[in-house]
């Protein structure tokens, strides 16, 4: 890349990819001020209110933590989920997982490998590291041994707020519970991140919306376990990136604003 970004005729860079290597990358740009666009990692929280359709946010968080096997820079990473409905979210949301089939694609499996031994082996160590600190695996799937890096989906509870767990980007089938009940120290909890890619928020809009207001994020589904839209713009806040990607927002990335000011003569007036 430092060739590349070294050419004279390379004028803009766009990246999507981890933080560590668009750090890397903002720095061999900055040598020629060259302009940029960063989609990077993700920490999303997934919030569920007191007053959520449980049945809706079990169903926008397996899409939204498992499509791609949790693989995706927007997946759901920490599940916020409110005293209130925490018992009866976690027993549903655990039986979707266990009925979740893992293995060869081409074998109509839902959840696949996950795409090195590293990258599983990163998974393991989290996942290790917080039932060490108290965590409890409540709900998993079945997962072959292998050949491939298979690992099962999982449901993980009593997660303490501070665990590694919740700190790193999983990219990963492993979803960690935290219950809460304060909207103020949720909301701590949820900023308390570098990343502010994308976040989720289920509850009655009433209370959704302005609690999506206060995320640090770029992108906030609502009731819903999606947010990548073409015609919206995609991208992220603090280390989640520079720019956006999609809709108008996109486009102008591209785009350098040009200013004439001109002193038209007399006899053209």
């Amino acid at each position: 890349m430092t060739a590349w970004l070294e050419d004279e005729r390379v004028r803009k860079i766009s990246f999507t990819g981890s933080t560590g290597v668009g750090r890397q990358l903002l720095g061999q740009a900055a040598d020629r001020v060259v302009n940029t666009s960063m989609e990077l990692g993700g920490n999303a929280p997934f919030v569920v209110g007191p007053d959520a359709d449980v049945a809706a946010a079990v169903e926008g968080a397996m899409l939204a933590k498992f499509r791609n096997g949790g693989q995706a820079c927007t997946a759901a990473n920490r599940f916020y989920v409110h005293a209130d409905v925490v018992d009866d979210f976690v027993a549903r949301f655990g039986a979707e997982i266990e009925a979740l089939s893992v293995g060869p694609a081409f074998e109509d499996h839902q959840i696949g490998p996950l795409i090195t031994a590293k990258a599983r082996t990163k998974v393991v160590e989290l996942l290790d590291q917080a039932t060490a600190v108290g965590a409890t695996v409540s709900h998993r799937s079945a997962a072959p041994d292998g050949p491939g890096h298979f690992h099962p989906a999982v449901l993980v509870t009593d997660v303490p707020p501070d665990a590694q767990l919740l700190a790193e980007e999983v990219f990963g089938p492993v979803a960690p519970v935290v219950t809460w009940t304060s909207d103020d120290e949720v909301v701590a909890l949820v900023n308390g991140t570098e990343f502010g890619l994308s976040a989720y928020v289920f509850g009655s809009l009433g209370w959704a919306l302005p609690f999506a207001e206060r995320i640090d994020a770029g992108m906030v589904g609502v009731n819903r376990g999606l947010v990548s839209d073409p015609a919206a713009p995609f991208g992220g806040v603090k280390q989640s990136g520079i720019g956006r990607e999609g809709s108008r927002e996109g486009i102008r990335e591209y785009q350098e604003t040009q200013y004439f000011s001109v002193d038209w003569p007399a006899s053209q007036q």
